[in-house]
């Protein structure tokens, strides 16, 4: 039997065949040129692979699953597919896929949003309207499932904007059919990010973790100075997150909306009855698909923390957290949350709820903001103002956003400004906070090995189970 994806094991849900060849989409005499090809690449130690993908292998694996596919018809889909440009489908246009994502995506000259993905179709039915007005035409094909994404070979890249129980399986998937994805954080688990890393790395894909903090003036000149010892040693870090959810959800069943395809929203989660509290932004609030406000707000600003403190490829060696939830309610993440992360350097990061800032302090003065996007202060003026000369570290960024910087890398095959281990790193910090205060007891991490010291119980939470069929096998 035929294995999709070109993999050496067999895997439970298989949708596309993969061989070694350029891409084609399965028709004599239509050839649509891979990323590389088309933007030439300068290093030459990237190797990457052509995919085959044909429509029929697609709908019969597809069909053996259960799922019946409908392409919609589209302008841009074959020998009229703009081969100066990186075709795009986004897969998730909820509100921060739209009026994030998908806004800033169409101001890219060099991108062509092809194709809208979402469970909900009145959310689906919009975004095709933003992208139809756009270009002038009705050419956006649509799809509540996202296989459907990943099966045409004329998108090259995808753009993930779903709930966080999605992230890894979407992403992994969209790498072995041969996508370059921007995907938003974070990861569900902390095993999830590995095999993240592994697939990327595997087939010399770019991934970008999609968080807007890098290109923050504020945050970027925060790091930047810290970096550069103008605090002194540093000492101290104090992350400051919102206090969230400020309530505790309605369990009450109720009835499914025609226009969601729940089952699917639902995905490789456990089965669970419907509750509007239980979707769209509020999935957030529910350990099945997330790690509450800790994951949600702690990669923005952990971020920030790793990026100065020069861990970024690494991690605390502790944790010590404290929190507590809303009872008899929906909402099982933490609300209420004092946690404590030690670093092999010395430094401590606290991190408590409020109104979400940073501090970094040193031996020599503290810099830091208040509020999201808050105004840099610091101890002293010199500090403030302090120039960051030639041949001291300038750390990598892209003022124009993730968007851009994403666009720029597939062209080049370089790593973005939020490569794929540096997101599964910020993403850790926040499960470690979390699984600790689960634990109602201190973790001893290695970073190294990327497992608790001494600890099974811990080490058994670094993965879930998915719900069949799905599967990262």
């Amino acid at each position: 039997m035929k294995r999709p994806f070109g993999l050496d094991r067999p895997v439970r849900f298989s949708y596309i065949d993969r061989q070694q060849s350029d891409h084609s989409c399965g028709v004599p005499g239509r050839m649509f040129p891979s990323p590389e090809k088309r933007f030439p690449i300068n290093s030459s130690r990237i190797v990457m692979k052509r995919i085959h993908l044909t429509r029929r292998s697609f709908i019969k694996s597809t069909l053996v699953a259960g799922v019946a596919p409908s392409f919609a018809a589209s302008k841009l889909f074959g020998a009229d597919a703009p081969s100066n440009k990186i075709t795009v489908g986004f897969i998730g246009v909820g509100s921060h896929g739209t009026n994030h994502n998908l806004r800033s995506y169409l101001k890219q000259p060099d991108a062509q949003v092809v194709m809208v993905c979402d469970v909900d179709g009145a959310r689906m039915a919009e975004a095709k309207k933003m992208v139809d007005a756009h270009h002038g035409d009705t050419g956006c094909s649509t799809t509540k499932d996202f296989r459907e994404v990943l099966a045409r070979p004329d998108i090259d890249a995808v753009m993930i904007s779903t709930p966080d129980h999605w992230h890894t399986l979407i992403s992994v998937m969209a790498l072995r059919s041969g996508k370059d994805v921007q995907c938003e954080k974070p990861t569900l688990t902390i095993d999830e990010g590995k095999t993240l890393i592994r697939e990327v790395r595997k087939r010399g894909k770019v991934l970008q973790t999609s968080t807007e903090d890098r290109a923050v003036p504020v945050y970027h000149r925060m790091a930047e100075l810290v970096r550069n010892g103008r605090v002194g040693t540093l000492e101290k870090i104090e992350v400051i997150l919102p206090k969230q959810p400020t309530v505790p959800g309605n369990p009450t069943p109720q009835p499914v909306p025609p226009n969601l395809d729940y089952d699917m929203w639902l995905g490789p989660a456990p089965e669970a009855p419907y509750t509007k509290d239980r979707v769209h932004f509020h999935f957030r609030w529910i350990w099945d698909y997330s790690g509450g406000i800790i994951c949600d707000w702690g990669t923005h600003l952990f971020d920030t923390a790793q990026w100065a403190n020069n861990t970024e490829r690494s991690g605390p060696t502790e944790v010590d957290g404290k929190g507590n939830h809303w009872e008899g309610g929906l909402y099982d993440t933490v609300k209420d949350y004092d946690v404590t992360y030690r670093y092999a350097n010395g430094v401590v990061m606290t991190c408590t709820s409020g109104n979400p800032s940073l501090k970094f302090i040193g031996s020599k003065g503290w810099v830091g903001n208040v509020g999201w996007r808050g105004k840099l202060q610091a101890s002293s003026d010199k500090i403030l103002n302090s120039v960051i000369e030639a041949g001291e570290t300038r750390l990598f960024t892209n003022p124009a956003g993730e968007h851009r910087n994403f666009l720029d890398c597939v062209k080049t095959r370089r790593d973005p400004y939020f490569p794929v281990d540096i997101g599964h790193r910020v993403s850790t910090v926040c499960h470690l906070a979390n699984l600790s205060i689960k634990l109602g007891r201190p973790l001893k991490w290695d970073p190294v090995k990327e497992h608790f010291k001494n600890d099974n119980e811990a080490n058994r939470l670094q993965t879930r189970g998915m719900r069949k069929p799905w599967s990262l096998a």
